[in-house]
């Protein structure tokens, strides 16, 4: 049997230029059960913190030493880490020097002489503060990479045909219209594109054009210069320079006035801009719009402007419901749980088989942003390890039984043609997915396999 390592020790740095208060505070530290490395002095301590392969998570540092002050430990430490809390030391405390090392981020300043026990306490409640940090700088890291997960779009054919398509176009130039129902996943998609091109490390601006009142829309796009109208007392960049090198996607770009369409259209016609009282501005920006409404019954009906949609419409991208791709329902839950549990602190949760069943038996007039808010609900409801239907909103769970939840069978009916009968009803329900299928009945493919070629178990 395995046996797991026991964790590392907590290494901790002290710098000091007296020998025995060295001595002393290894000696503390030590039966605290941390890995102490002491040095003499700023420039040491500096080395010390540049070639250890983990940042340390605490120094305890002298402020005044031959060669040099304990500030620049404290500054260089910071500079590895900004997890790392520094405690500074001195026998010749002053107010000024207690405020510089806090502005420079000490988590204490203490004054000498001082017994073990007192900086041991203190350098606990450092260690704990640097822990913490650490815990949140990884959880969001974690969030983050799970927000922008571009895996999480899904794995039908329908989406595997954007995403052929996204491939292609990304390190394109031309403009990009994306069509769907609201909460398909239109600025995914957009994000991905600006992801997968040269522009991946420059700005994503995302300008919503149904939430911005008219009147400020224009200046909102294009910014405006000091005095360029009543109220304008100072110069302000809009969203085409804050985009200046990257990518802007203008949502719900049917919702735009007619006066900013004009003002649009200009923008993609000759490649610039003109700030409000200000000058003609290069537009370094790659556009991606997106809209919910049918622009060519809105260009029939006047309401859009018809060489603005050819403009907008050089590569259209159609975003499909979430019922016409259920098979990536299961995915996009595993995503939405693995991202929800993380931001609620929860361990991992698993959907039971008859979670998944009523979530794919379910039309999501919503769509993808529907699916994910059923699946935040669940998770902070939930009291156990694997969400049950009862953690599911009622028109979802008491909604008509799954297709797999009406078969009945004869008394006596042997178990194999049993299963048999439910894993050839699950295929028929999933169009023939053995991983779907597999999923939803809770087996191996490899089960579902050997069991249609009647092989037993």
């Amino acid at each position: 049997m395995a046996t797991s390592l026991p964790p590392s020790p907590t290494k901790v740095l002290v710098v000091d230029d007296e020998p025995g208060i060295r001595h002393v505070l290894e000696v503390a530290f030590k039966r605290q059960g941390w890995d102490v490395a002491c040095v003499p002095g700023t420039r040491t301590a500096i080395e010390a913190l540049r070639q250890n392969p983990q940042p340390f998570p605490l120094v305890l540092t002298d402020l005044v030493m031959p060669d040099g002050s304990g500030i620049d430990v404290l500054v260089a430490a910071k500079e590895r880490s900004s997890a790392t809390e520094v405690v500074v030391m001195t026998a010749h405390s002053t107010v000024e020097a207690a405020i510089e090392a806090m502005r420079r981020g000490a988590y204490d300043f203490v004054t000498k002489p001082f017994s073990p026990a007192e900086i041991a306490a203190i350098g606990q409640k450092a260690l704990e503060k640097s822990s913490i940090v650490a815990e949140n700088r990884r959880l969001r890291a974690q969030i983050e990479r799970l927000e922008h997960d571009h895996e999480a779009l899904g794995t039908s054919p329908a989406m595997q045909r954007i995403d052929e398509l996204v491939e292609k176009i990304a390190r394109a130039r031309t403009t990009v219209l994306i069509t769907g129902e609201s909460g398909t996943g239109k600025e995914r998609v957009a994000r991905m594109l600006h992801e997968r091109s040269d522009r991946a490390g420059r700005p994503f601006v995302v300008v919503n054009c149904g939430a911005l009142p008219e009147a400020l829309m224009e200046s909102e796009l294009f910014g405006h210069e000091k005095g360029a109208f009543t109220g304008a007392t100072g110069k302000k960049d809009g969203r085409f320079a804050r985009a200046a090198g990257g990518t802007l996607f203008l949502d719900e770009i049917g919702e735009l006035s007619p006066s900013v369409q004009v003002k649009l259209l200009r923008v993609l016609q000759e490649g610039e801009f003109e700030p409000l009282g200000g000058h003609t501005t290069k537009a370094a920006v790659r556009i991606v719009a997106a809209t919910n409404r049918d622009l060519v019954a809105e260009v029939a009906a006047g309401r859009f402007r018809e060489d603005l949609f050819y403009r907008l419409n050089v590569i259209a991208i159609t975003a499909p419901p979430l019922r016409a791709r259920r098979e990536d329902i299961p995915l996009l839950v595993d995503h939405f749980l693995g991202l929800y549990c993380a931001k609620n602190g929860r361990p991992r949760l698993r959907p039971s088989p008859a979670v998944l069943a009523r979530l794919m038996d379910y039309a999501w007039p919503g769509n993808v942003r529907e699916l994910e808010n059923v699946v935040e609900r669940a998770v902070v409801l939930s009291r156990s390890d694997a969400l049950s239907v009862s953690d599911l909103p009622e028109h979802i769970a008491e909604s008509g039984p799954s297709a797999m939840s009406q078969l009945a069978f004869d008394i006596g009916t042997p178990l194999e043609e049993i299963e048999l009968r439910v894993i050839r009803e699950t295929l028929r329900h999933t169009k023939g997915d053995k991983s779907l299928a597999a999923q939803l009945l809770g087996i191996s493919t490899r089960t579902i396999y050997r069991k249609l070629d009647g092989v037993a178990d």
